[in-house]
């Protein structure tokens, strides 16, 4: 057994090339091989968001407070709020964020394929975020 004690990790702003708006990224736990999932909590100040991106296995958010968005590409904006709980398939492309009023966090739970957990793409623009 490990235990990760809580503020044992320091926080980190969300790169640039990953978001748009201010992001903060508490992570959680990145398991050891064989196992391949990783955790971490992830807060957008309002308007923030991620990048278009894709996961090669997929995604599990967990809404645990304020207002959020998140779209797959060619589908409506979804609002998601505390408690909601967001699956995204492998290969899907997609964006979450913060609403344009109320800061969002979640946490984010996602598994490595040859190491790597997330494929970024492009930002999403104002336009595509405002709907």
């Amino acid at each position: 057994m490990d235990i990760t004690r809580n503020g044992s990790q320091a926080s980190r702003k969300g790169p640039d090339e990953w978001f748009t708006g201010t992001v903060r990224i508490d992570a959680l736990h990145d398991a050891p091989a064989p196992a391949r999932v990783g955790t971490a909590t992830v807060t957008f100040e309002p308007g923030a968001r991620t990048a278009w991106h894709t996961h090669p296995l997929g995604q599990t958010l967990i809404v645990t407070a304020g207002l959020g968005r998140a779209q797959r590409w060619g589908g409506p904006i979804e609002e998601i709020r505390p408690g909601d709980v967001v699956w995204i398939p492998p290969g899907e492309k997609h964006w979450h964020g913060a609403s344009p009023t109320m800061a969002m966090t979640h946490v984010a739970i996602q598994e490595k394929l040859d190491g790597k957990a997330v494929d970024w793409l492009e930002h999403v623009t104002a336009g595509q975020y405002e709907g």
